[in-house]
C-alpha cells in the first residue's frame, strides 16, 4: 500500500491537513499528517522536524512525501532518509540548497507577487490571517483553526535546508485561489527551481 506522509507548514500542526488525510484514506491510501515541533532553537525544521517525519514513517516503504507551505523546507531533510517514491509540493515554499526560510521570500519576490495579486483581486494588501489564510472558510472551521493554532518561533527563519535533489520524481500542486503564494508566483518558482509546471487545482493556501 502506498503511504502518503504529509508535512504541514508554519505552526506544524498536522490537524490542518485533516481534510486531505480523510479523503486519501477513503481512497485506500495509508495517509497521515505529522505534527512538527514549533519551539526551540531549530524550530520546525532541521533535526527536530525531520526526525518527527522520519519517526512517523517508520519502516514504511513506497512513500509519497507531501510538503505544504513552509513544509517545503522540511521535506528535503527527510527524503534521503526514507524509501520515497515521489515528493509533492503543495502551495509550498520550494527551497534551494542552503537557502534559509527567511531568505526565500526576498529571493522569489513573494511580497511583491502577493501585493500585485491583491490589487488585481480587489482585496487588502495588508497581511492578516483572515485575508490570506482563512478566506473562504466556514465560520465553524475558523473556530476550529483558532483552537488548533500553535505559535511559530521566529528561530525557523534563520535555519537553512541543506540537501541534494532526489532521484525520485518531483510533483508540484498550486492552488488557483492561493492569496499568500499567488498562482503566478508558484508557477514561476516551480519552473525556475525544479523545472516542473504545477498542476493547478481549486483552493487556497490552507486545505479546506
Amino acid at each position: 500500500m502506498t503511504t502518503i506522509a504529509m508535512i504541514p507548514g508554519a505552526g506544524g500542526d498536522g490537524w490542518f491537513l485533516h481534510p486531505l488525510v480523510t479523503d486519501l484514506r477513503g481512497r485506500g491510501f495509508d495517509a497521515f499528517a505529522v505534527d512538527l515541533p514549533t519551539a526551540g532553537p531549530h524550530d520546525g525544521l532541521a533535526a527536530a522536524a525531520a526526525d518527527a517525519v522520519v519517526d512517523a514513517i517508520g519502516g514504511r516503504t513506497d512513500v509519497v512525501l507531501v510538503a505544504q507551505s513552509m513544509g517545503g523546507f522540511t521535506a528535503p531533510l527527510v527524503w534521503s532518509r526514507v524509501s520515497m517514491r515521489m515528493v509533492v509540493f503543495v502551495n509550498a515554499m520550494i527551497p534551494l540548497p542552503g537557502e534559509t526560510v527567511g531568505e526565500w521570500g526576498e529571493n522569489v519576490g513573494s511580497t511583491q507577487a502577493r501585493e500585485t495579486a491583491a490589487r488585481a483581486g480587489g482585496y487588502p494588501t495588508e497581511f492578516t490571517d483572515e485575508v490570506y489564510f482563512l478566506d473562504g472558510f466556514a465560520p465553524e472551521l475558523v473556530r476550529d483553526v483558532a483552537r488548533h493554532d500553535k505559535p511559530q518561533s521566529d528561530a525557523v527563519f534563520a535555519d537553512s535546508s541543506r540537501f541534494s535533489w532526489p532521484d525520485a520524481p518531483i510533483h508540484v500542486i498550486a492552488g488557483r485561489d492561493d492569496r499568500l503564494f499567488p498562482l503566478a508566483l508558484q508557477q514561476r518558482v516551480a519552473l525556475d527551481r525544479v523545472g516542473v509546471e504545477p498542476d493547478v487545482v481549486p483552493g487556497a493556501t490552507s486545505p479546506r
